[in-house]
């Protein structure tokens, strides 16, 4: 693929995941995953709540050890958070009492980073998202989008090898989320690093993804790899393309056929609507 290197940056060998609750039997999450991230890759996990793709990633960060199996980063296995993998989570993750470029810089500060060196890289990616002329706001200043800038600057800065999102657009509203996904793609299309994104949003997987890795119900498996052969740089435009249009398709027919109309009527189960033009089968 053109837009990614020729080497491997992440590899999940054989990822299985058990709940344990005290005595009881435990909920498997996850069962045998096998998934490789090419480098400078931005890879999207697609499927609806509680399929583990959230675990996923937790496991992928260090975050949650896996029950069986094991992540390597650049081929070494790779145990527990650290430096190399940079989250950015679906909830605010911004320290209210600091300001935009605090928090950007708060990770280079607590590496002990000298002020001089850690205030151009502030300064770079606070400009690099957007917010400048909002280097001494505080969250409360700012919008739920703004404050997204500034947890994905705030990674960023610290240069980790992988980006990890969790959802990160999941709570702003369409026209925010939007901006957001043009804004993201941007920003990557400058640094390249290697993106695992995780969504129950198809068109937002199609838009930003090299790769779509669609997820099973529970317990959590790799279903089917999409490879997006739509052109790079993405418009917003694009996703009005009979392209776009055809791939949202069928991706939505590997939902159906793992999920079902049950599944998608389940409380506890966000799944995309059906596209227009496709009859239920």
């Amino acid at each position: 693929m053109a837009t990614t290197g020729d080497q491997i940056k992440i590899e999940c060998r054989h990822i299985t995941h058990i709940f344990q609750k005290g005595e009881e039997e435990g909920t498997t999450a996850l069962q045998d995953v096998s998934l490789q991230v090419w480098d400078r890759e931005f890879l999207c996990l697609l499927g609806p709540s509680g399929c583990g793709k959230t675990t996923l990633l937790r496991i992928v960060a260090g975050l949650v050890a896996p029950s069986e199996g094991m992540v390597l980063l650049d081929g070494r296995p790779s145990i527990g958070p650290d430096a190399d993998k940079g989250m950015v989570f679906q909830r605010d993750a911004t320290f209210p009492w600091l300001t935009v470029e605090q928090n950007v810089g708060y990770g280079l500060k607590l590496r002990g980073m000298p002020k001089t060196q850690r205030q151009e890289i502030i300064h770079k990616y606070i400009h690099l998202v957007g917010l400048a002329g909002f280097e001494k706001a505080y969250p409360k200043e700012l919008s739920g989008g703004m404050r997204k800038r500034v947890d994905i600057a705030r990674t960023y800065a610290y240069n980790p090898k992988v980006l990890l999102m969790d959802e990160p657009f999941g709570s702003l509203d369409l026209f925010t989320k939007t901006r957001m996904q043009a804004e993201l793609l941007d920003l990557w299309s400058k640094e390249r690093k290697t993106v695992v994104f995780v969504t129950h949003d198809l068109e937002e997987a199609i838009f930003l993804a090299d790769r779509v890795a669609v997820m099973s119900k529970r317990p959590g498996r790799i279903r089917k790899i999409i490879e997006i052969s739509l052109p790079r740089p993405r418009s917003v435009e694009l996703k009005v393309s009979q392209e776009f249009g055809a791939i949202r398709r069928q991706l939505w027919e590997e939902f159906e056929e793992e999920f079902g109309v049950t599944q998608a009527t389940s409380a506890d189960a966000e799944v995309p609507s059906r596209p227009e033009g496709l009859k239920k089968k």
